[in-house]
């Protein structure tokens, strides 16, 4: 059944939640009435990412895209906390959800998104009616073949977060940084980049957290992952890029999408960043997965 939407729908709203870490952001499209969609974004990006595919769903649902602690308007961790770890953001995700009263939502993400929504689902699988994955399923692992490496890096590069703020004389000078590191260009980068800027002495610094970029001393072992997820009973939809991201190798996510009992794994030819660079395409594989709204 068709649902009416509000004027301006594909315009987002700004969401501001309370938690118990304190205050996430959040963009909103759809009807208010609407059954909602949680949407997790990936490392470094926020909500904006979701800026193409987000009015795409949004005749169908409500979507909710977070910024998850430390990026774009969200609250970064407290002191003396050292870094952020996949896991905790379990909890982020689930208080938000409490805190928005959803009770029963869809939930959606890409890359670090995807794996954090992957572990909400095996966690609590009562309260999502919907999976659906871009880009990732579960967390990045650990084989054991750089587990010494990375504990040693991981400490000797400790103060990566303590160094002073890069500054950008303009907009346009952080979207061609953005650029520059590779993914997408300027028009994709550019309302991710202006979500996750801030005024600073000469111009603009990064929003984000510097934290977010400090290494994992200790990743949880390949096998975990797959038990973990293995706990995942919702109908989940996961979508790949076609060639496979170097870190997303096929074999693994062949293995890993073998551990979930209702699984639809679909490939896009296209980069990372599907929902971005392929948004039309995506979203039609998302909207033919999720039912009607009642």
């Amino acid at each position: 059944m068709s649902r009416r939407i509000d004027p301006g729908v594909n315009e987002p709203t700004e969401v501001r939640i309370a938690t118990p870490l304190g205050e996430l952001a959040a963009l909103q499209w759809g009807h208010a009435a609407a059954p909602p969609l949680l949407a997790l974004h990936g490392w470094l990006d926020n909500a904006a990412s979701f800026t193409r595919l987000a009015p795409l769903l949004a005749a169908r649902r409500r979507v909710i895209a977070l910024d998850l602690p430390g990026h774009g308007h969200s609250v970064h961790l407290p002191l003396p906390a050292l870094r952020y770890h996949a896991a905790d953001a379990i909890d982020h995700v689930l208080d938000a959800a409490d805190a928005l009263g959803l009770e029963h939502f869809d939930l959606l993400g890409h890359s670090l998104g995807a794996g954090i929504a992957s572990l909400v689902a095996a966690a609590a699988p009562a309260r999502i009616n919907r999976l659906l994955l871009i880009e990732g399923l579960g967390v990045l692992a650990d084989d054991g073949a750089h587990t010494l490496q990375r504990w040693r890096d991981a400490h000797t590069r400790r103060t990566t977060g303590r160094r002073p703020a890069r500054v950008f004389a303009s907009l346009d000078a952080a979207v061609a940084a953005r650029v520059a590191a590779g993914g997408l260009d300027a028009g994709a980068a550019r309302p991710i980049v202006a979500r996750n800027l801030r005024e600073a002495d000469g111009g603009f610094a990064w929003r984000s957290d510097p934290r977010l970029r400090l290494a994992t001393p200790v990743r949880i072992d390949e096998m975990q992952v797959r038990r973990i997820i293995a706990g995942i009973d919702v109908p989940t939809l996961l979508l790949l890029a076609e060639p496979a991201t170097p870190y997303l190798p096929t074999a693994m996510m062949e293995a890993r999408a073998a551990c979930v009992s209702d699984i639809h794994v679909q490939r896009i030819a296209g980069p990372h960043h599907l929902h971005i660079t392929h948004a039309p395409e995506a979203a039609e594989r998302i909207v033919r997965f999720l039912p009607d709204a009642a």
